[in-house]
């Protein structure tokens, strides 16, 4: 079974109807349905933030769709701990030529702990850390 990363990017077109990678972002949604979909807290907190500001009735659209990812069968969400923070300063502090935030530091290191080689994403951070990216 194919395992995939759900980043950021993924979530937010996913979530918005009026986003640009909408229609994209809901066919692989299609598409990978079946497949074990892995995201992370601090994935999701992006998600939040993102929508934190574009009005009261999308910020909470986007809190209870985080609340549904939450429940969803076939999905994992990889806590923050200590240690994974710790790690992605690590990533980050080493990747210093590098655009990549924080959260991309976290999310290639639990692509690595999880052997996972394809991401649900835009961002074109993963490709540079030697991913596959499925929303180019």
């Amino acid at each position: 079974m194919t395992r995939l990363f759900a980043d950021t990017s993924y979530w937010i077109a996913l979530l918005n109807p009026d986003d640009e990678l909408h229609s994209k972002a809901a066919a692989l949604a299609q598409r990978f349905s079946s497949a074990g979909v892995v995201t992370s807290e601090m994935v999701l907190v992006e998600v939040l933030n993102s929508f934190s500001r574009r009005g009261s009735h999308l910020r909470q659209a986007a809190g209870k769709a985080v609340q549904g990812i939450l429940r969803t069968r076939n999905l994992t969400v990889v806590a923050q701990t200590a240690e994974a923070f710790r790690n992605a300063i690590e990533v980050y502090i080493r990747a210093a030529d590098k655009s990549w935030s924080l959260t991309d530091c976290a999310s290639f290191e639990i692509m690595r702990a999880e052997r996972l080689s394809g991401a649900l994403t835009h961002d074109r951070h993963f490709v540079q850390a030697g991913f596959k990216v499925l929303m180019a």
